[in-house]
């Protein structure tokens, strides 16, 4: 039986996490095995879309993968929103909030959330936001364990603080750190099983 492999990865703006292209998708799109060269098999954990940057873990085994993307395991975002964020619009992201899912409400379980005062340093900058002289912007960290379909923007748009950008920064105990944009580092079983927090 041959053995798996896992990666870690800071998955840059403007790529999926995904490594064929399907007919839904334009074919413009930038996949992730245009970043390296990973075996047959590999497949995201979770996912960034196409606008988010970060932490992002790659494996070609599906128990590590279903370890990782169940509630057991937190993952945090440091996150730049759109004007400046008030303590009470904090405090409804930790409490929970109602957001879309394929139509349907849906409220947000408990989470972790605070203003970040000190702008975070994120190695590998990939996109450029708003100017911050024509409207403030917060910094958030924002700790989830479930992963709704863009949940996190829509957890902030609904306290009236669209997302500008996202970059998820900690999955259980793997740090994005200095890691830079579109870098990999394959682990090994030992590290991925460190995973909780």
């Amino acid at each position: 039986m041959s053995q798996h492999r896992h990666f870690i990865i800071h998955k840059p703006f403007g790529y999926l996490s995904q490594f064929v292209n399907n007919q839904k998708i334009r074919r413009n799109k930038k996949l992730l095995n245009e970043l390296g060269d990973f075996p047959e098999g590999t497949m995201s954990i979770g996912r960034l879309d196409e606008d988010s940057e970060g932490l992002l873990l790659l494996s070609t085994d599906g128990k590590v993968s279903a370890h990782i993307t169940s509630k057991k395991i937190e993952k945090e975002y440091f996150v730049q929103v759109s004007g400046e964020i008030s303590t009470d619009a904090v405090k409804q992201l930790q409490e929970g909030v109602e957001i879309s899912l394929k139509g349907v409400k849906y409220t947000t379980l408990p989470c972790k959330a605070l203003k970040l005062y000190l702008l975070p340093i994120l190695a590998g900058q990939t996109k450029k936001v708003k100017d911050e002289r024509h409207r403030p912007t917060s910094w958030l960290s924002i700790t989830i364990r479930e992963g709704k379909f863009r949940q996190v923007r829509k957890m902030t748009a609904a306290v009236g603080h669209p997302t500008l950008r996202l970059v998820r920064v900690r999955i259980g105990n793997i740090h994005l750190n200095d890691l830079k944009a579109g870098e990999i580092i394959e682990v090994d079983n030992f590290e991925l099983n460190k995973l909780n927090p």
